[in-house]
């Protein structure tokens, strides 16, 4: 008897350690992984919210296979209107009163700028944001913000690069958002073009993400004698200003956008005569295009858009893979945390990628940070819309 009782005691020591619970910080515990999120549900943005949705869609898989280590994800995403003051208000909300482990994917440049202190002196992760903000993401500063697409300064650059190969004698007219956004496009591209800018450059002109209309900036841009419009604008602004530059430019001007606006909601009320021809990047598989028809990750991409993507939000998903890509990194740092829960250990894990795969990435396109290096895709392609689908021109360029 007695040596039984040893032996269960023994047994229930060694089995402790495997049923202790995990290390946690507000919003997370055995059963639970609670991840806040502010986006522009409303307002001159709200053309983006399907971005939002998708990503609850992911998570909502996630949770149907059983969730991240056995814990659920409680995804609670509210409405900025792309308000800076409004994302304070909404991203105190989170932290103070639901309790969240960290917030993610916050979309926007001024919006994340605005919380960036407050994040940061509470130590609460703010993680892959949905800009590619050059002027946001500053490790040293700022160790608790953290990007994910490529930043706004490769995209400068790859543009750039192509029009100086292609287009050397292009007459460029510069259309800007007034606010981080634009700068952190146009500072880089005006940059990359070097002494050529002088020449090249033949107006800027900016608009407020309030403008109710951009068409007079486009007209300004076209009376200098821009042949070349480079669009660093997005949701309503980049569509009017696409239409503009076809309606008094003609067919045959160049325009590039940033990938932010070279999306199907935006871009596919005007109609693909309007849209031909213009130029963006991309990181992601198109799932759209016939070239992927076969590809195992494309295929799954689309169980999962018909079978839980919002019917409403499916064309758009069918564009572009970004924010399932987006989900499933976080995702993906959350599995490698383990039972480490803490906000701390969540930073260490997605400042620690090294080559992961995400298979919806483009070939060769692998996520990479470090302490020092927040940005964890390195890589953009150029592609150009050929009136039915984007089809990727040249090889992936890296900053």
């Amino acid at each position: 008897m007695k040596h039984i009782f040893i032996a269960a005691l023994l047994g229930g020591l060694a089995a402790g350690p495997a049923l202790a619970a995990g290390t946690y910080d507000p919003g997370a515990s055995d059963t639970t992984i609670k991840i806040g999120n502010t986006w522009a549900l409303s307002g001159p943005v709200s053309v983006t919210s399907a971005g939002e949705r998708q990503m609850a869609a992911y998570f909502r898989m996630i949770d149907d296979q059983g969730g991240v280590n056995g814990r659920k994800i409680d995804f609670i995403a509210l409405d900025d209107g792309y308000q800076p003051p409004k994302t304070v208000e909404e991203t105190r909300r989170l932290v103070e009163q639901d309790k969240v482990l960290l917030m993610y994917g916050q979309l926007g440049t001024p919006t994340n700028l605005a919380v960036r202190p407050y994040l940061n002196s509470k130590k609460v992760p703010q993680l892959f944001v949905t800009t590619g903000s050059t002027s946001l993401i500053d490790p040293k500063k700022y160790p608790w913000t953290m990007g994910f697409q490529p930043s706004y300064a490769l995209e400068s650059l790859v543009f750039a690069k192509y029009i100086l190969a292609e287009h050397p004698n292009a007459k460029i007219g510069i259309f800007y958002q007034d606010d981080d956004f634009g700068s952190d496009h146009l500072n880089p591209f005006v940059a990359a073009l070097g002494d050529r800018a002088k020449t090249m450059v033949v107006g800027k002109a900016s608009y407020a993400v309030s403008d109710p209309t951009v068409t007079s900036q486009i007209i300004s841009l076209t009376a200098a004698g821009a042949d070349t419009f480079v669009l660093f604008a997005q949701s309503r602004a980049a569509a009017q200003a696409v239409s503009a530059v076809r309606d008094h430019a003609g067919p045959d001007a160049l325009i590039f956008i940033p990938s932010a606006a070279a999306s199907k909601t935006v871009l596919g009320p005007l109609g693909d005569e309007k849209v031909k021809g213009v130029m963006s990047t991309d990181n992601a598989k198109n799932p759209s295009d016939p070239a992927w028809a076969n590809d195992p990750a494309v295929k799954e991409y689309l169980v999962w858009v018909k079978k839980y993507v919002p019917a409403q939000d499916q064309e758009t998903a069918m564009g572009s893979p970004q924010s399932f890509i987006q989900a499933q990194a976080l995702v993906e740092v959350l599995k490698r945390a383990g039972d480490d829960l803490t906000r701390a250990n969540i930073m260490k894990v997605a400042a620690s990628l090294h080559n992961v795969t995400i298979p919806m990435l483009l070939p060769g396109i692998t996520l990479n940070t470090s302490e020092t290096d927040y940005y964890p895709i390195h890589a953009l392609q150029l592609k150009r819309y050929d009136g039915a689908r984007w089809q990727l021109v040249g090889k992936a360029i890296e900053g």
